[in-house]
């Protein structure tokens, strides 16, 4: 035990500020890490092989075993869904580790203990410790002909080892890409959630939804419980065989749980959700769509199934849902006008942006930013916006992956007409042009602003706006 201190507890005259001091110096030698990690591999860039992740792992002390894991993965949804689950677990007295991707504000976002990002320093002692490892893999694969391991790889492997060190009662993590060969896959999920699946990455993971499934499928481990959203048919019969295969147990969405109900309410929704330990009515949840509340579910059935299959107290549900956020998931970050962001970057996200907007906001009138990535359906995005939107402006990211804005531009007016139109290279003059849009009409109620695209676009709106 630690002697007392004479001041009674209280801080020694600057020592907050020799801590804040320390902290800076750690932020700055956490970006020289992050910008070294950027020269990597991309992480949409990958290789079919999990052998350098689990060799770096495995000389780490095996940190990809050093805690029980739940497995997210799926298309649409796997970040809120992670979120709810974390927050559920921290409400029941666990301790928690999450990894989510990709950032918004800041990377340390993606290495999350207890809910709060890893602090610069920690963030720096972590990759001191795994350094040498990483070399060591490096090498040895480049001797073999290969490359060295890219950024997600090199992400991977810190989150591990930063749970492992902490050490967490439970790991929650969601897979970058796919699933079978994501670098996450290193880990025995006891429980994996697979959220529904539709087309996206089809460069990587196929052009079909089989296709796509059997990669989502990946994730699935022998003896497993895998909580499954409402799927297409033929996804159900991918899964259906993979969960088989491995003797696991499946949880299906409208077999087995269920959203029973919800309504609208202020700042969000009520729902009742039927999980395998019972049914748990008028829940709020501070987050606006119905597909929110389907990733309740999975969140809440997740929980229950690492538990065991109980039920979990009726107050600690509450409690817990009623302080989830999902940053970047139709948030509002300014008002007057409302300024909306929303991650939606495939079709299927923006069908369930499209219904959420329609059922929360009563925008008379609303102006689109989007900013697509060159491998996206931009003419499906923009086509999913049209029937919304009054009028769009066309932009881009800093993201060397980011569409040029002039082709985006000649999709757009095929989309939405030439009036309709409205082309913006840099994102903050995006923001004026399309607030200056939205008033035009010579109304202050009603009128609104939603961007949207990219992940990477409403990263940069937020912090152009203040968000944190």
């Amino acid at each position: 035990m630690s002697p007392q201190r004479r001041d009674g507890g209280r801080r020694a005259p600057g020592a907050q500020a020799a801590d804040d001091a320390a902290e800076a110096g750690a932020e700055l030698r956490a970006q020289e890490i992050y910008r070294g990690i950027l020269r990597r591999a991309p992480e949409h860039d990958f290789e079919p092989t999990l052998d350098r992740v689990r060799d770096v792992c495995d000389l780490l002390g095996g940190v990809q075993r050093a805690c029980p894991v739940i497995h997210v993965t799926g298309t649409n949804g796997k970040t809120s869904t992670a979120r709810m689950i974390e927050r559920l677990a921290r409400e029941l007295g666990l301790r928690t580790g999450r990894f989510t991707s990709p950032h918004l504000t800041n990377v340390r976002e993606r290495i999350a203990i207890d809910g709060e990002p890893i602090s610069a320093s920690r963030f720096v002692e972590v990759w001191d410790d795994v350094e040498p490892y990483i070399q060591m893999v490096d090498e040895r694969s480049r001797e073999a002909g290969g490359p060295r391991l890219s950024f997600f790889e090199v992400f991977t492997v810190m989150a591990l080892a930063a749970f492992a060190d902490a050490p967490v009662n439970v790991a929650i993590i969601e897979v970058g890409m796919g699933g079978r060969w994501d670098a996450t896959n290193v880990v025995d999920g006891a429980v994996a959630v697979i959220t529904p699946i539709a087309r996206d990455h089809e460069r990587w993971l196929g052009h079909e939804l089989t296709q796509i499934a059997y990669e989502k499928a990946g994730i699935v481990k022998d003896g497993a419980t895998v909580v499954i959203a409402e799927q297409d048919e033929q996804v159900a019969g991918v899964l259906a065989a993979a969960i088989h295969e491995h003797g696991a147990r499946a949880v299906v969405e409208n077999r087995d749980i269920a959203v029973a109900d919800r309504e609208l309410a202020l700042g969000g929704q009520v729902v009742s959700l039927q999980g395998t330990g019972g049914l748990y009515t008028d829940v709020f949840l501070p987050l606006h769509g119905e597909h929110q509340a389907h990733n309740a579910l999975l969140a809440l059935v997740a929980v229950e199934a690492f538990l065991g299959g109980a039920a979990l107290a009726g107050d600690v549900v509450e409690q817990a849902f009623a302080s989830v956020d999902s940053p970047g998931r139709l948030e509002v970050v300014r008002r007057s006008p409302t300024v909306l962001v929303d991650a939606a970057h495939n079709i299927a996200g923006v069908e369930a942006l499209v219904t959420a907007l329609e059922e929360a906001f009563a925008f008379s009138r609303l102006v689109g930013i989007v900013g697509v990535l060159a491998d996206k359906d931009a003419e499906g995005i923009l086509a999913g916006l049209e029937p919304v939107l009054a009028e769009v402006v066309v932009s881009r990211s800093a993201s060397e992956r980011a569409m040029d804005v002039d082709v985006l531009a000649e999709v757009a007016r095929d989309v939405f007409g030439e009036d309709r139109v409205h082309v913006a290279e840099r994102l903050d003059d995006a923001i004026d042009l399309a607030v200056g849009l939205a008033e035009a009409g010579g109304e202050s109620q009603g009128t609104g602003v939603i961007a949207t695209g990219s992940i990477t676009v409403i990263a940069e709106v937020r912090q152009l706006l203040g968000r944190p």
